[in-house]
């Protein structure tokens, strides 16, 4: 039975992180030189590039930890830190800068797949969200299915990205991500109380 509570956490915290609202005010201010045709096919592999990477890394990012010999709690310690800052970033504002083209550079990869879709932020959040010590194979099968839905809307949004922005604005779009960054800086909180607790209980038990 699907745990509806973790069910909406992850969708809030996935959605937070990816911030597609965001992803879509940088998408329109990237593509504003290309017609409709490029950048409907930019979307379209931006989203799949990066899909494919938070995917990769619910299956092996904790494998990769753990044969780095990096405990989970000391990752969610140091990824609720980052969270935390990504948060902040969100809230205060930052620009990115897309930096001069250079020759063969596939702007649906870099920043838009990485790091505009598929953030540090995302990333750490869909592995935290994984955990195989505290998950099941099918509650971690769900967040990835929550992953894959918050990729959908988000590359329904970058398909629409000409409709939407003239709709909301750059103010309502700003409004939007920094909602989004004080709900994912509340979840860092947490994830760093519980790591810290996790680790004082450890050290009485031993």
């Amino acid at each position: 039975m699907v745990n509806i509570d973790k069910l909406l956490q992850d969708a809030l915290i996935i959605w937070a992180t990816v911030d597609p609202i965001g992803t879509l005010a940088i998408f329109t201010g990237l593509t504003s030189g290309l017609d409709a045709a490029q950048r409907r096919r930019t979307a379209i592999r931006a989203v799949a590039y990066a899909t494919a990477v938070l995917l990769g890394a619910i299956v092996v990012g904790q494998l990769l930890l753990t044969a780095m010999g990096i405990r989970l709690i000391s990752f969610q310690l140091g990824g609720g830190i980052i969270l935390f800052l990504f948060g902040l970033q969100m809230i205060f504002g930052s620009a990115l800068s897309s930096g001069e083209k250079e020759p063969g550079h596939d702007l649906a990869v870099f920043p838009l797949a990485i790091p505009a879709t598929a953030t540090p932020g995302a990333i750490l959040a869909v592995i935290l969200l994984t955990d195989n010590s505290l998950y099941t194979i099918p509650t971690q099968a769900v967040t990835a299915a929550v992953t894959i839905a918050v990729m959908v809307v988000t590359l329904i949004l970058l398909l629409l990205s000409t409709q939407i922005m003239r709709v909301l604005g750059q103010g309502g779009a700003s409004i939007l991500t920094r909602i989004m960054g004080m709900i994912l800086a509340a979840f860092s909180v947490e994830l760093v109380m519980d790591a810290l607790g996790a680790e004082r209980w450890l050290a009485v038990v031993s």
